[in-house]
């Protein structure tokens, strides 16, 4: 009489033939349909329990949706889904904005995206121009920027920095993707105001605001 042998087990499955992986998967695509924000990368693990391939599983799910008509996109560790960027123009609908930024709080934006962390002195001394507490209060607001550090010099000023949600609103996934002066230059989209060429990121190299800041700015 010969003994029996169990046929093995296919990668990610139990005896009883539930895909693990595949649930978790779906888990993990749900909770990012689900919330209204981008969901951390620490909540999903945390959902998923000790051992799970949360890398793997993101990265899953950005080539399954890649060719449809919502990508998974990242934010400073932060996951959700965003429409397609070639179907954003057929989405947008034309409305009369009540509230524009004033061409001071693109500026400002601007200096602190690129030079961040910075103080408001040095945004003064960038615009050459004295910045409104109003201004910092009007980005602040918006969830835009926010206060860092404190600086280890007389007076000990406060510093100020972009925050994910600034990250999420113009669609990047860190400040790396920030637009540079060629890519700038080749959309057309460079400022020559004596204003707006100060804003040169640490490094030397020149940049303004994404298309979506100028948008905003009152005519």
């Amino acid at each position: 009489m010969t003994a029996e042998t169990s046929s093995p087990v296919p990668a990610g499955e139990t005896e009883d033939g539930f895909d693990r992986r595949a649930e978790q998967l779906r888990l993990v695509e749900a909770v990012l349909f689900a919330s209204a924000e981008p969901v951390e990368e620490a909540a999903l693990a945390a959902r998923l329990g000790e051992g799970a391939d949360l890398r793997g599983l993101l990265t899953e799910l950005q080539a399954h949706y890649s060719h449809r008509g919502v990508h998974l996109m990242a934010a400073s560790g932060r996951w959700a889904f965003r429409t397609a960027p070639d179907l954003a123009p057929l989405l947008q609908r034309e409305t009369e904005v009540a509230s524009r930024l004033s061409r001071a709080a693109v500026e400002t934006l601007s200096i602190i995206a690129y030079h961040q962390p910075v103080t408001r002195a040095e945004i003064e001394s960038i615009r050459g121009v004295a910045t409104s507490k109003g201004t910092l209060d009007i980005l602040m607001e918006a969830g835009w920027i926010k206060p860092g550090r404190r600086r280890e010099t007389p007076g000990r000023p406060l510093t100020w920095l972009t925050t994910p949600a600034f990250l999420d609103h113009f669609g990047l996934e860190s400040l790396r993707d920030l637009p540079g002066v060629d890519d700038l230059r080749a959309a057309g989209l460079l400022d020559a105001r004596p204003a707006i060429t100060t804003l040169l990121p640490r490094g030397g190299d020149d940049a303004a605001m994404p298309r979506a800041v100028e948008d905003s700015v009152e005519d």
